[in-house]
């Protein structure tokens, strides 16, 4: 019988470092998609919010406060989910 933790001879190691780096972080690639559409709609809103502040409409301060909360929220879930460097 062979042992299933014991690397397979004729894996590419560069295959193998690639698949091991995306068994411990799984669906990283997705995630960070979402990340990065879900930053952008709250940047997008945020904008216009803020322009309409600035021309003198009226908006309402518990829409500017989800706004902005979903803006700081969803930009510390990006910048905490960035590439790591490797403590090799």
């Amino acid at each position: 019988m062979s042992n299933p933790n014991k690397p397979d001879p004729n894996l590419d190691p560069n295959l193998r470092s690639r698949l091991l780096k995306e068994s411990q972080n799984p669906f990283r690639g997705l995630r960070r998609a979402v990340w990065i559409a879900l930053f952008g709609s709250a940047a997008l809103g945020f904008f216009i919010m803020f322009s309409k502040i600035i021309t003198g409409d009226i908006v309402s301060i518990k829409d500017f406060a989800i706004q902005s909360s979903a803006l700081i929220i969803l930009g510390f879930l990006l910048l905490k989910d960035r590439n790591k460097p490797d403590d090799d």
